[in-house]
């Protein structure tokens, strides 16, 4: 059985794989910031797969936004304008008090139309390989501050403090490899969607970089935050001001009970794959990046069909489980916008997939995947970038949420907002 006391022990195993900081790996990054480290990359074409990823992500981009599916074609009428009781007055004046501080040039930067592509550029390695927006670690205190109140003005207290617990992870992850220009507590970047933050306007912000990615749309008192990918190399402080940090561990332990919870007959059905590296997947199903998960970044239109088992099939108690990683995945929305989008998404029960890759002993790593017409969650255990484990971990952990069928960016609202006023008559 899943436990707290077995977690300690498999998220304080990363000191066994630190790496030789003398290589030239570790001695080259400790002399760069973000921008020599992303130049290092482009120029050199090193690593030669995050290259290789890179250009393909770029390629994708030239995609038109359609939106995940599980068959191809994008299912209308799922997702509707409606009051989620969003605090939209005090997240404007937080969003307000950072743009009143921005330079003519960091403007330029940071304030982009509402329906601008850059929307899809977010990645979370730690190159910066699409540099909008202000960066948190090159700007004044004032400006930082204000960046991080719009943040905890958006989100919900406990979402605050996981984006937090994700940006201290990066800066303990920084100080462990020497690397603290590149990756820190405020190594993210933080860019405006929209003519002006509005409570009446669609509008929205863009908060990325290693290990934590945020999309936010907001209309008047309506969120979507999605898609979102949150990481952790290890997930686990173990020593310094913020000893005792962790973050992802709900998500791990509730996966592993829902899936032990499981008759034989039924895990089977949910286990698509019996490695983490399987030769029976197809070409494609694992990536040195993504590994396993599907709906990363760039992978917007992606189709991804369903597999495993339907989650209405389930128990009381195991749709229990499901339902308590679902508000995992929700928490960083504000807690009535997270009612409402779990009831939608228990309301799609009968349309909802649980799979799952690897064992399910308690010291095995593993992928799962939740998926309906409305959401998709991702869960998976990662081999080594930083640290030296050359199979997936325990405490080494990604994350991500997407909203299928044009949900993500809040895409699938926009068609539904009122246009402005059409009719102009000069008075003069």
């Amino acid at each position: 059985m899943a436990t707290p006391a077995n977690q300690d022990s498999q998220h304080g195993d990363f000191r066994k794989y630190l790496p030789d900081l003398s290589t030239p790996r570790f001695t080259t990054i400790a002399q760069n910031d973000a921008y020599g480290h992303a130049k290092e990359l482009k120029d050199k074409q090193a690593p030669p797969w995050l290259y290789g990823l890179y250009t393909h992500w770029r390629k994708l981009l030239q995609e038109p936004f359609k939106g995940i599916t599980n068959d191809g074609v994008v299912r209308p009428g799922l997702f509707q304008i409606r009051d989620e009781g969003v605090p939209i007055g005090r997240i404007v004046v937080a969003a307000q008090a950072v743009v009143s501080q921005l330079t003519p040039e960091q403007a330029a930067k940071t304030i982009l139309h509402i329906d601008s592509p850059e929307w899809r550029t977010w990645s979370n390695p730690e190159f910066l390989l699409s540099d909008k927006g202000v960066r948190l670690d090159e700007i004044a205190p004032a400006l930082r501050e204000s960046v991080l109140a719009v943040l905890k003005e958006t989100l919900s207290p406990e979402g605050y403090a996981k984006a937090l617990g994700a940006m201290r992870i990066n800066h303990f992850l920084g100080e462990l490899v020497r690397a603290p220009r590149v990756m820190n507590e405020y190594s993210y970047n933080f860019v405006l969607f929209g003519a002006a933050p509005s409570a009446t306007e669609p509008w929205g912000f863009s908060f990325y970089g290693h290990h934590l990615c945020l999309s936010v749309f907001l209309y008047r008192t309506q969120i979507v935050v999605s898609p979102w990918f949150t990481g952790a190399e290890p997930n686990f402080i173990d020593d310094g001001p913020h000893k005792g940090t962790r973050i992802l561990d709900v998500e791990e332990r509730l996966g592993l009970q829902l899936m032990q919870s499981l008759g034989k007959e039924t895990q089977d059905a949910a286990r698509v794959y019996k490695l983490m590296k399987d030769p029976a997947m197809p070409k494609g199903r694992w990536n040195h990046d993504d590994q396993r998960h599907l709906c990363g970044a760039y992978r917007d239109n992606r189709v991804v069909p369903y597999e495993g088992v339907v989650v209405a099939s389930l128990s009381a108690e195991q749709k229990g489980l499901v339902v308590q990683i679902l508000e995992q995945y929700l928490l960083y929305l504000p807690t009535r916008a997270r009612e409402m989008r779990l009831a939608d998404v228990k309301a799609a029960f009968d349309e909802t997939y649980f799979c799952w890759i690897g064992g399910h002993g308690d010291e095995d790593p593993f992928y799962y995947r939740i998926q309906s017409p409305v959401i998709i969650v991702e869960f998976d255990h990662h081999s080594g970038v930083f640290l030296t484990n050359g199979e997936p971990a325990k405490f080494h952990i990604h994350t991500l949420l997407r909203t299928p069928n044009a949900g993500d960016y809040g895409w699938a609202l926009r068609s539904q907002i009122e246009g402005g006023e059409q009719d102009y008559v000069w008075e003069g």
